[in-house]
Protein backbone atom coordinates (compact mmCIF):
# COMPACT_ATOMS: atom_id res chain seq x y z
CA UNK A 1 0.00 0.00 0.00
CA UNK A 2 2.60 2.19 1.17
CA UNK A 3 4.63 1.59 -2.48
CA UNK A 4 1.61 2.67 -4.43
CA UNK A 5 0.74 5.48 -2.41
CA UNK A 6 4.51 6.45 -3.02
CA UNK A 7 4.57 6.12 -6.43
CA UNK A 8 1.22 7.72 -6.93
CA UNK A 9 2.66 10.77 -5.41
CA UNK A 10 6.14 10.52 -7.26
CA UNK A 11 4.33 10.46 -10.37
CA UNK A 12 2.00 13.84 -9.03
CA UNK A 13 4.81 16.42 -8.52
CA UNK A 14 6.91 14.86 -11.75
CA UNK A 15 3.68 15.25 -14.00
CA UNK A 16 3.51 18.89 -12.40
CA UNK A 17 6.91 19.47 -13.38
CA UNK A 18 6.30 19.24 -17.07
CA UNK A 19 5.93 22.87 -18.52
CA UNK A 20 5.35 22.00 -22.18
CA UNK A 21 4.70 18.58 -23.95
CA UNK A 22 3.94 19.13 -27.94
CA UNK A 23 2.07 15.85 -29.51
CA UNK A 24 3.52 15.46 -33.06
CA UNK A 25 1.35 13.83 -35.26
CA UNK A 26 2.28 12.20 -38.20
CA UNK A 27 1.33 12.72 -41.70
CA UNK A 28 -0.44 9.63 -41.96
CA UNK A 29 -2.22 9.86 -38.71
CA UNK A 30 -3.12 13.38 -39.54
CA UNK A 31 -4.81 12.41 -43.41
CA UNK A 32 -5.77 8.84 -42.75
CA UNK A 33 -6.09 8.02 -38.86
CA UNK A 34 -7.09 11.19 -36.81
CA UNK A 35 -8.43 9.23 -34.29
CA UNK A 36 -4.97 7.67 -32.89
CA UNK A 37 -3.95 11.62 -32.60
CA UNK A 38 -7.01 12.27 -30.24
CA UNK A 39 -6.63 8.92 -28.41
CA UNK A 40 -3.00 9.74 -28.01
CA UNK A 41 -3.79 13.31 -26.28
CA UNK A 42 -7.08 11.75 -24.67
CA UNK A 43 -4.36 9.34 -22.59
CA UNK A 44 -1.97 12.25 -21.61
CA UNK A 45 -4.49 14.27 -20.28
CA UNK A 46 -6.28 11.47 -18.27
CA UNK A 47 -2.61 10.66 -16.92
CA UNK A 48 -2.26 14.87 -15.84
CA UNK A 49 0.02 15.62 -18.66
CA UNK A 50 -1.11 19.27 -20.32
CA UNK A 51 -1.03 18.93 -23.97
CA UNK A 52 0.12 21.45 -26.54
CA UNK A 53 -0.53 20.99 -30.05
CA UNK A 54 1.79 23.24 -32.92
CA UNK A 55 -0.36 23.91 -36.05
CA UNK A 56 2.53 24.83 -38.12
CA UNK A 57 4.21 21.56 -37.90
CA UNK A 58 4.71 19.75 -40.77
CA UNK A 59 6.42 16.03 -42.18
CA UNK A 60 9.30 14.92 -40.64
CA UNK A 61 10.69 14.61 -43.68
CA UNK A 62 11.23 10.38 -43.44
CA UNK A 63 9.69 9.85 -46.34
CA UNK A 64 12.42 11.53 -48.45
CA UNK A 65 14.89 9.99 -46.44
CA UNK A 66 14.07 7.06 -47.25
CA UNK A 67 14.14 7.02 -50.60
CA UNK A 68 18.11 8.89 -50.39
CA UNK A 69 16.75 12.72 -51.13
CA UNK A 70 18.81 14.09 -48.10
CA UNK A 71 18.44 17.51 -49.24
CA UNK A 72 15.41 17.37 -49.72
CA UNK A 73 14.66 16.33 -45.92
CA UNK A 74 16.66 18.76 -45.07
CA UNK A 75 14.35 22.07 -44.77
CA UNK A 76 11.54 19.79 -43.31
CA UNK A 77 14.29 18.29 -40.48
CA UNK A 78 14.52 22.46 -40.12
CA UNK A 79 11.25 23.12 -39.72
CA UNK A 80 10.79 20.69 -36.92
CA UNK A 81 13.77 21.83 -35.12
CA UNK A 82 12.19 25.61 -35.34
CA UNK A 83 8.27 24.16 -34.36
CA UNK A 84 9.00 22.01 -31.29
CA UNK A 85 12.52 23.91 -30.09
CA UNK A 86 11.36 25.11 -26.35
CA UNK A 87 8.95 22.32 -25.27
CA UNK A 88 10.03 20.02 -22.46
CA UNK A 89 8.90 17.01 -24.55
CA UNK A 90 7.78 16.16 -28.11
CA UNK A 91 5.69 12.79 -28.15
CA UNK A 92 4.36 11.43 -31.18
CA UNK A 93 2.34 7.95 -31.75
CA UNK A 94 5.09 6.86 -34.03
CA UNK A 95 8.65 4.47 -33.70
CA UNK A 96 9.59 4.99 -37.41
CA UNK A 97 9.02 9.05 -37.29
CA UNK A 98 10.56 9.23 -33.75
CA UNK A 99 13.64 7.41 -34.99
CA UNK A 100 14.02 9.71 -37.79
CA UNK A 101 14.34 13.02 -35.67
CA UNK A 102 16.48 10.85 -32.88
CA UNK A 103 18.75 8.36 -35.21
CA UNK A 104 18.78 10.61 -38.65
CA UNK A 105 18.88 13.98 -38.22
CA UNK A 106 21.93 13.86 -36.80
CA UNK A 107 22.66 13.85 -40.66
CA UNK A 108 21.10 16.63 -41.61
CA UNK A 109 22.28 19.26 -38.91
CA UNK A 110 25.83 20.12 -37.71
CA UNK A 111 26.95 18.23 -34.72
CA UNK A 112 27.32 21.93 -32.84
CA UNK A 113 23.91 22.47 -33.41
CA UNK A 114 22.26 22.64 -29.84
CA UNK A 115 19.23 23.07 -30.99
CA UNK A 116 19.11 20.38 -32.80
CA UNK A 117 20.42 18.27 -30.56
CA UNK A 118 18.01 19.34 -27.55
CA UNK A 119 14.65 18.35 -29.86
CA UNK A 120 16.05 15.14 -31.23
CA UNK A 121 17.05 13.77 -27.46
CA UNK A 122 13.42 15.01 -26.33
CA UNK A 123 11.69 13.86 -28.86
CA UNK A 124 9.96 10.46 -27.64
CA UNK A 125 7.50 7.72 -29.24
CA UNK A 126 4.45 7.39 -26.84
CA UNK A 127 5.12 4.37 -25.16
CA UNK A 128 8.14 5.48 -24.74
CA UNK A 129 6.86 8.75 -22.68
CA UNK A 130 4.81 6.90 -20.81
CA UNK A 131 6.86 4.19 -19.07
CA UNK A 132 10.57 5.73 -19.25
CA UNK A 133 9.21 9.61 -18.55
CA UNK A 134 5.83 9.03 -16.62
CA UNK A 135 7.15 5.69 -14.56
CA UNK A 136 3.41 4.85 -15.29
CA UNK A 137 2.89 1.51 -13.41
CA UNK A 138 -1.29 1.79 -12.75
CA UNK A 139 -3.82 1.50 -15.30
CA UNK A 140 -7.06 0.64 -14.49
CA UNK A 141 -9.54 -0.59 -16.66
CA UNK A 142 -10.57 -3.48 -19.12
CA UNK A 143 -10.02 -4.95 -22.63
CA UNK A 144 -11.40 -8.34 -23.00
CA UNK A 145 -9.93 -9.08 -26.28
CA UNK A 146 -7.04 -10.86 -27.43
CA UNK A 147 -4.19 -8.88 -28.64
CA UNK A 148 -1.96 -9.21 -31.23
CA UNK A 149 1.42 -7.11 -31.01
CA UNK A 150 3.05 -6.37 -34.07
CA UNK A 151 6.69 -4.87 -33.72
CA UNK A 152 7.49 -2.40 -36.18
CA UNK A 153 10.93 -2.51 -37.22
CA UNK A 154 11.63 1.23 -36.19
CA UNK A 155 10.44 0.61 -32.92
CA UNK A 156 12.74 -2.84 -32.35
CA UNK A 157 15.77 -1.59 -34.33
CA UNK A 158 16.26 1.69 -33.66
CA UNK A 159 14.39 2.94 -30.75
CA UNK A 160 14.88 -0.31 -28.44
CA UNK A 161 10.95 -0.46 -27.63
CA UNK A 162 10.90 -4.02 -26.99
CA UNK A 163 13.04 -7.48 -27.82
CA UNK A 164 14.10 -8.53 -31.44
CA UNK A 165 14.82 -11.99 -31.76
CA UNK A 166 18.26 -11.19 -33.48
CA UNK A 167 19.39 -9.31 -29.92
CA UNK A 168 19.73 -11.62 -27.14
CA UNK A 169 20.12 -8.91 -24.50
CA UNK A 170 16.78 -8.80 -22.70
CA UNK A 171 14.74 -6.29 -22.83
CA UNK A 172 11.17 -5.25 -21.95
CA UNK A 173 8.06 -4.59 -24.40
CA UNK A 174 6.82 -1.38 -23.49
CA UNK A 175 3.63 -1.68 -25.51
CA UNK A 176 3.03 -4.91 -23.52
CA UNK A 177 4.11 -3.56 -20.21
CA UNK A 178 1.43 -0.75 -20.40
CA UNK A 179 -1.38 -3.20 -22.09
CA UNK A 180 -1.09 -6.32 -19.64
CA UNK A 181 -2.09 -3.62 -16.56
CA UNK A 182 -5.56 -3.93 -18.17
CA UNK A 183 -8.33 -6.83 -17.06
CA UNK A 184 -9.61 -9.21 -19.56
CA UNK A 185 -6.84 -8.23 -21.99
CA UNK A 186 -5.20 -11.52 -23.57
CA UNK A 187 -1.84 -11.79 -26.06
CA UNK A 188 -1.61 -14.34 -28.80
CA UNK A 189 1.71 -15.86 -29.12
CA UNK A 190 3.12 -15.44 -32.69
CA UNK A 191 5.47 -17.66 -34.46
CA UNK A 192 7.68 -14.84 -35.52
CA UNK A 193 7.23 -11.65 -33.08
CA UNK A 194 9.82 -9.64 -34.54
CA UNK A 195 9.35 -10.12 -38.32
CA UNK A 196 8.76 -6.98 -40.48
CA UNK A 197 5.47 -6.23 -42.08
CA UNK A 198 6.57 -5.60 -45.41
CA UNK A 199 5.23 -1.70 -45.25
CA UNK A 200 8.89 -0.19 -44.97
CA UNK A 201 7.54 3.48 -47.04
CA UNK A 202 8.04 3.69 -50.38
CA UNK A 203 9.77 0.10 -50.49
CA UNK A 204 5.39 -1.06 -50.57
CA UNK A 205 5.67 0.92 -53.65
CA UNK A 206 8.93 -0.39 -54.99
CA UNK A 207 8.64 -3.23 -53.93
CA UNK A 208 4.84 -3.76 -54.04
CA UNK A 209 4.88 -7.91 -54.75
CA UNK A 210 7.34 -8.49 -51.84
CA UNK A 211 5.97 -6.32 -49.57
CA UNK A 212 2.10 -7.62 -49.54
CA UNK A 213 3.73 -11.01 -49.80
CA UNK A 214 5.25 -10.41 -46.33
CA UNK A 215 2.78 -9.02 -45.05
CA UNK A 216 0.53 -12.05 -45.76
CA UNK A 217 2.86 -13.72 -44.06
CA UNK A 218 2.43 -11.17 -40.75
CA UNK A 219 -1.28 -11.44 -40.78
CA UNK A 220 -1.13 -15.12 -41.01
CA UNK A 221 1.10 -15.48 -38.25
CA UNK A 222 -1.55 -13.46 -36.14
CA UNK A 223 -4.83 -15.31 -37.25
CA UNK A 224 -3.19 -18.69 -36.63
CA UNK A 225 -2.36 -17.39 -33.13
CA UNK A 226 -5.97 -16.28 -32.81
CA UNK A 227 -5.98 -12.67 -33.01
CA UNK A 228 -9.14 -10.73 -32.36
CA UNK A 229 -7.03 -7.07 -32.04
CA UNK A 230 -3.84 -6.64 -34.18
CA UNK A 231 -2.14 -3.11 -32.49
CA UNK A 232 1.49 -1.80 -32.55
CA UNK A 233 2.87 1.87 -31.86
CA UNK A 234 2.93 2.58 -35.64
CA UNK A 235 0.48 3.38 -38.22
CA UNK A 236 2.05 2.55 -41.02
CA UNK A 237 2.61 -0.46 -40.18
CA UNK A 238 -0.99 -1.17 -39.55
CA UNK A 239 -2.65 0.40 -42.13
CA UNK A 240 -0.64 -1.83 -44.79
CA UNK A 241 -1.82 -5.00 -42.30
CA UNK A 242 -5.27 -3.22 -42.24
CA UNK A 243 -5.20 -3.59 -45.75
CA UNK A 244 -4.65 -6.93 -46.36
CA UNK A 245 -7.19 -8.33 -43.84
CA UNK A 246 -10.00 -6.15 -45.49
CA UNK A 247 -9.02 -7.20 -48.58
CA UNK A 248 -9.09 -11.17 -47.49
CA UNK A 249 -12.27 -9.89 -45.03
CA UNK A 250 -10.97 -11.25 -42.01
CA UNK A 251 -12.45 -10.39 -38.94
CA UNK A 252 -9.59 -8.80 -36.83
CA UNK A 253 -9.81 -5.38 -35.46
CA UNK A 254 -7.06 -3.22 -36.27
CA UNK A 255 -6.01 -0.24 -33.27
CA UNK A 256 -3.28 1.89 -32.24
CA UNK A 257 -2.17 0.94 -29.06
CA UNK A 258 -3.35 4.36 -27.73
CA UNK A 259 -7.08 3.67 -29.12
CA UNK A 260 -7.03 0.33 -26.67
CA UNK A 261 -5.65 2.37 -23.85
CA UNK A 262 -8.11 4.88 -24.47
CA UNK A 263 -11.10 2.18 -24.98
CA UNK A 264 -9.87 0.41 -22.25
CA UNK A 265 -9.73 2.96 -19.23
CA UNK A 266 -13.36 3.80 -20.52
CA UNK A 267 -14.18 0.41 -19.11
Amino acid sequence: MWYHHHNRRRQFFFLCELKKVALFILCYVDQFYPNVGMATVSVLEHLGVEVVFPTDQACCGQPMANSGYMEQAKPLARKFVDVFDGYDYVVAPSGSCVSMVRNHYAHLYDHDDHRARTVRQRTMESSEFLTSVLHIEELSGTFAHQVGLHQSCHGLRELRLGPSSEVMTPRANLVRTLLERFNGIRFSELARKGECCGFGGTFAVAEEAVSCMMGDDRVHDHVSAGTEVLTAGDMSCLMHLEGIIRRRKIPVRVMHFAEIIAEALLN
